[in-house]
């Protein structure tokens, strides 16, 4: 797998339940070096105990640049390091400041298998699929977001038809406005991935997609982000799997509007705030579209991975 591959993946990370959160970045591929240690290591670091916004904050890309540098000597004392398999993972962004913001219909061949559906149901031909020339955007509430390996609630009392969507999550990390398409990289401190679990049932009652996108624990993110120096993301393989079934299987390159495409739209006329998170929009295998539909149930295991970045793994509860 080439998820193990990589030092250089930043982690929210807690040493006991309920424990103050620490940022941790990945050494020797299972260890995670405690960022709050790190000045003995290198006196310009600011000590970085506290979340990743207060990290891409206090530094961001030049902070990263130096913890590679850390991560290149290697010499670190092991009771700075904890393995990752005993520490309680943190979503990455554990509370955003602000609504998660995200794209629709990203994906053409998604879009035809939504539409697909709808022919079926109202019984009119195919219309042949145009690209869209702008994004649609939509958010989820702050509330939303939990971290791997958390349970995601059924809401079997609010919602039938309970459906999953992988997709790309970038973090911003310099604020900024009416951004160029070709300076967007400027601006993202890095990517993780996320799982825009939707109540398709409730989007569709409410006609306006907040409501159906936002009932609590339905934005698993994380495992951790890779910084974006030390990633391209354009063009990943992004995938799910739902109780080991292969059910999305995709690659970024297949975005209908890219990273940068999205980021000039969303902030023309908007600022982009560090720590705000923006979710990039899902291929092609949601479980609605399905023939029969599929839909998520209590104790189904979710499992969303992007190449080069991890897996992000939840259960319906």
């Amino acid at each position: 797998s080439d998820l193990d591959e990589q030092d250089r993946q930043a982690y929210n990370f807690q040493l006991a339940k309920n424990a103050a959160s620490r940022v941790g970045l990945m050494v020797n591929q299972k260890k995670l070096l405690d960022l709050s240690k790190s000045g003995k290591y290198h006196a310009s670091l600011p000590a970085l105990a506290g979340n990743m916004v207060h990290l891409i904050e206090n530094g961001g890309e030049e902070t990263v640049k130096v913890l590679k540098g850390l991560l290149d000597k290697g010499e670190f004392a092991e009771s700075d390091l904890n393995d990752l398999s005993e520490v309680n993972l943190k979503s990455p962004i554990e509370v955003p400041r602000r609504n998660v913001i995200c794209v629709g219909k990203n994906y053409l061949d998604h879009v035809a298998e939504v539409a697909a559906v709808h022919n079926a149901k109202s019984g009119e031909p195919a219309a042949p699929l145009e690209l869209p020339k702008y994004a649609q955007f939509f958010t989820k509430a702050p509330q939303c977001v939990i971290a791997t390996g958390e349970g995601v609630e059924n809401h079997s009392n609010i919602t039938k038809v309970l459906d999953y969507e992988v997709e790309l999550a970038v973090i911003i990390g310099k604020p900024g406005r009416d951004i160029k398409k070709e300076d967007a990289h400027k601006h993202v401190f890095g990517y993780t991935v996320a799982n825009d679990i939707t109540a398709r049932d409730v989007q569709k009652r409410h006609n306006q997609w907040f409501k159906g996108k936002s009932l609590d624990t339905t934005c698993p993110l994380g495992p951790c982000i890779v910084p974006a120096s030390q990633l391209d993301a354009s063009d990943l393989a992004i995938k799910m799997w739902i109780n080991g079934e292969p059910r999305q299987n995709s690659r970024t390159s297949n975005m209908i509007f890219n990273v940068g495409a999205i980021i000039e739209q969303l902030s023309a006329g908007f600022t982009l705030q560090t720590g705000d998170v923006i979710l990039t929009g899902t291929p092609e295998g949601v479980g609605f579209a399905m023939k029969p539909p599929q839909v998520l149930k209590k104790g189904d295991l979710m499992e969303a991975e992007i190449e080069h970045i991890g897996r992000l793994t939840n259960r319906v509860i």
